[in-house]
């Protein structure tokens, strides 16, 4: 299997991220991400999917997610033509000794530290999955207390906008 994401705009309405995680759930793909925020126009939500399934039932799944009433646009969106960016916060020990290790390896990797007690740091990272998952493996020797990770965000490179013909059906039908 590998792994897509997709850009989804739907109609900003209850219940529409249940029916759309449904028809993954009964298709039995696994939703390796999910986020879900507003647009700059305040009728459209986007959703960012990134699932784990084979080309063809993919294109199976896109065609049923289209038939939604509530769904606007559907996008793939390829590594290479698209920004992706997930946030990380993450929870490491850091004692007097470690400390300074550790905050270098932040300055390495330009995260943040948002936090700090006595015996720990939380570290905040955005980036790509792999970028993400080098900073994971850098601090597991001092010892990860906590992780939360959010869901990947895309978008298409350059200039054109994805909602500008979603706007068009919202109005229409509203």
């Amino acid at each position: 299997m590998s792994r897509h994401t997709l850009s989804v705009l739907v109609e900003n309405k209850p219940g529409v991220l249940t029916r759309v995680a449904a028809l993954f759930a009964r298709r039995a793909f696994n939703i390796h991400s999910l986020a879900v925020g507003p647009t700059e126009h305040e009728a459209i939500s986007r959703m960012t999917v990134v699932v784990d399934v084979e080309d063809l039932p993919l294109e199976q799944v896109t065609k049923q997610l289209n038939k939604l009433v509530n769904v606007l646009k559907i996008v793939e969106l390829e590594s290479s033509t698209s920004v992706q960016r997930e946030l990380l916060l993450v929870k490491v020990r850091a004692d007097d000794a470690t400390r300074t290790a550790v905050l270098q390896v932040v300055e390495l990797f330009r995260a943040h530290i948002v936090d700090v007690s006595p015996e720990a740091v939380t570290i905040e990272a955005t980036g790509g999955p792999d970028k993400i998952a080098a900073l994971l493996g850098v601090l597991e020797p001092y010892g990860v207390r906590e992780i939360v990770q959010s869901g990947m965000v895309a978008i298409g490179r350059g200039g054109r906008s994805m909602t500008d013909r979603a706007i068009e059906r919202v109005v229409r039908t509203a």
